[in-house]
């Protein structure tokens, strides 16, 4: 019998994969003879074997299969949570450029709000975080113009009509007003919809002029600095596990009754 074939991948993909840079610029090193498969220099269209090929950039090995990591980055103001921006706007993957592996952010946090930001190479997590049916909650800190009344956070409690649909039921309680007559606002959520937060405020008739994510799926922002990215500790890990699974199977047992 024959032995079957290792699988092959794309040159560009298996540098991004390996941490070496994103799969464009990766091209460009290829391109500009930077890469070399098993002695000779590679092209844009090249093709190899993880496990057997010889591959070098500059003359260096590549860095071995990464293994699961987890960070929380403490978002500023003024940063986008995806890697291509057509506008050219800075991208909180500019903040990682310390970190050993390569990362994606996990959901989304506005341009010009800031807050707590999961960062992983797992997907498998990133995906079961993200879906509607986990509910993963999302704590925000809004600095609001007005003061909400009983009647704006009975509709937050209840859900607020939107154009793509009605939220689901949110806990909002009013924290405190400044002289201005502006009151600061918390509020969490279990949904991930663009800039979810401040439609809802605006909805209830108190626009949102700061915000902040003061936790994601129980991880909180308690002694970080603006900016700072943390490595998780094996507790936290274990804590987003757990309950991606409790929500997993809750999923699955209403689906098979």
């Amino acid at each position: 019998m024959s032995e079957t074939p290792a699988p092959r991948i794309r040159l560009a993909k298996l540098l991004a994969q390996r941490g070496i840079a994103a799969r464009r610029k990766a091209e460009e090193l290829i391109a500009e003879g930077a890469v070399t498969v098993n002695g000779e220099v590679a092209g844009v269209v090249t093709f190899v074997d993880p496990e057997r090929d010889v591959v070098l950039v500059r003359g260096k090995p590549l860095p071995g299969t990464p293994g699961k990591a987890y960070y929380l980055m403490y978002k500023p103001a003024g940063y986008i949570t995806s890697r291509g921006e057509p506008r050219g706007r800075k991208s909180v993957l500019d903040l990682c450029d310390g970190l050993p592996v390569r990362v994606e952010p996990v959901g989304r946090l506005d341009y010009d709000s800031e807050g707590a930001l999961l960062l992983t190479n797992d997907g498998h997590l990133a995906h079961a975080l993200t879906h509607p049916s986990v509910g993963a909650p999302k704590r925000y800190l809004a600095r609001v113009i007005g003061v909400p009344d009983e009647a704006a956070l009975q509709a937050l409690a209840t859900g607020v009509p939107l154009e793509d649909g009605v939220t689901v039921p949110a806990k909002a309680r009013v924290m405190g007003a400044d002289r201005r007559g502006n009151a600061q606002v918390e509020i969490t959520v279990t949904e991930g919809r663009n800039r979810l937060v401040r439609r809802m405020m605006l909805k209830v008739g108190h626009p949102v002029l700061e915000l902040r994510r003061q936790s994601f799926a129980g991880l909180t922002l308690r002694g970080m600095k603006l900016g700072e990215v943390r490595e998780l500790t094996a507790a936290e890990v274990q804590q987003l596990q757990a309950m991606a699974e409790r929500k997993a199977r809750r999923r699955v047992g209403r689906s098979q009754s």
